[in-house]
């Protein structure tokens, strides 16, 4: 496959499942889940979707590591500021076990998906050929994949979709802080990158990772030394640099696209149309820029 190519099916694997899978962290159903274990409600909402506590966010998600401190949740996801995530972490795991958080995870993510779609007939077939890709990625140095890979799959078509895609979203995930990183990026720098690459203002959705205004300053003047920021915008080297990290974060995926092989086009079809309707049912931003503003 040639690095178009390449490219072209990765992010079309990415951008179908994202609304699907990654509507478990906007899903009444687990805040209400969350709730029950003593965090805190939503915290509100962006264009009508409802928003997580940042403490039940980042235990239910970490609970694929286990019982781990907020420093390794922290360092396993990348871009937060670990300062923030540390006092939620400890403060959530006063609350409740890893094995609670998770399991409530899981009711309220299959919840939601069962309201909005049902019990799709296509669910068995889709997970199948998930599952095919997951079956043909490794997980060294791949912490959260390697922590849902754990958990198994729980054994009914909409479950077991919504896992496999969860291992596919963590598995990307993973690579993509190994591509940034290996770059030579900061947390800070990646972030910054990533916002002005979508077409977003500078210093808005990064803001959502935690950042101070003063490391937001230092991680900017970073970039500017390295030629990679003018003012507040993209050079041409940081639009290469940015394109490139992504394009490493695909090149990781190969294997499992390689894996899903010809179904993959039906296979878009399907996610695209859940998608579509997890976001128009308010499961799922409409864009990055619902964070932004």
């Amino acid at each position: 496959m040639d690095v178009e190519g390449m490219a072209r099916a990765s992010r079309s694997l990415r951008d179908a499942l994202e609304p699907t899978i990654g509507s478990v962290y906007f899903s009444p159903e687990c805040h209400a889940e969350y709730e029950q274990l003593g965090f805190d409600p939503s915290i509100g909402d962006a264009g009508g979707v409802e928003l997580p506590d940042g403490a039940a966010y980042f235990c239910s998600r970490g609970s694929a590591l286990g019982q781990a401190p907020g420093t390794v949740i922290a360092a396993a996801f990348g871009v937060f500021n670990p300062s923030a995530v540390v006092p939620m972490v400890s403060r959530g795991w006063t609350l409740t076990t890893a094995g609670q958080i998770a399991a409530a995870r899981d009711r309220g993510a299959l919840a939601q998906l069962r309201r909005i779609l049902g019990e799709p007939p296509e669910a068995q077939w889709a997970s199948r050929v998930l599952l095919r890709g997951v079956d043909a990625a490794h997980s060294a140095g791949r912490p959260l994949y390697a922590g849902l890979l754990a958990r198994g799959l729980p054994g009914d078509p909409v479950g077991d979709l919504w896992r496999a895609g969860d291992l596919l979203r963590e598995l990307r995930g993973d690579a993509h802080n190994a591509a940034w990183t290996t770059a030579g990026l900061s947390p800070i720098e990646i972030g910054l990158l990533t916002e002005l690459w979508w077409g977003l203002p500078s210093r808005t959705y990064v803001r959502t990772r935690a950042w101070s205004d003063d490391q937001l300053d230092a991680g900017q003047d970073g970039l500017r030394s390295r030629g990679l920021l003018l003012g507040n915008e993209l050079t041409e080297l940081g639009r290469d640099v940015r394109e490139r990290v992504e394009v490493a974060t695909d090149r990781q995926m190969v294997p499992s696209i390689a894996a899903i092989g010809d179904d993959l086009d039906d296979l878009l079809v399907l996610l695209r149309r859940w998608s579509a309707a997890v976001v128009d049912a308010n499961g799922y931003l409409s864009g990055p820029s619902d964070l932004a503003s």
